[in-house]
């Protein structure tokens, strides 16, 4: 069983025991978090694909931590102009853990 949802601007797919990072969600560490906007589902029963979400399917997972990911460097040149700016940037994350799939 998995399910494809759709959580700050991206579109994932999820099975019950996936650790997912996703953009930062206002939650404390060990809270649950409901995510309703289900684009797809796959039981052993067939597939059903919503329109555009799924009614009524939701997508339980636990909030593992958050955190900042991985540095990325923006390096601004403009050559024999003198000009040079480097900036850094860390995008925030929360992990979530999926535990459970419910469809009606």
């Amino acid at each position: 069983m998995y399910a494809v949802v759709r959580t700050g601007g991206k579109q994932l797919r999820v099975a019950p025991g996936d650790v997912i990072n996703v953009e930062k969600l206002p939650v404390e560490a060990g809270a649950t978090v409901e995510l309703t906007d289900v684009l797809m589902v796959s039981t052993d029963r067939g597939t059903t694909v919503g329109t555009p979400t799924v009614s009524g399917a939701a997508v339980l997972c636990k909030a593992v931590r958050n955190g900042k990911g991985k540095k990325v460097v923006v390096f601004r040149y403009k050559r024999r102009k003198g000009f040079s700016k480097k900036q850094g940037h860390r995008q925030p994350f929360t992990t979530l853990s999926v535990t459970e799939i419910r469809v009606d």
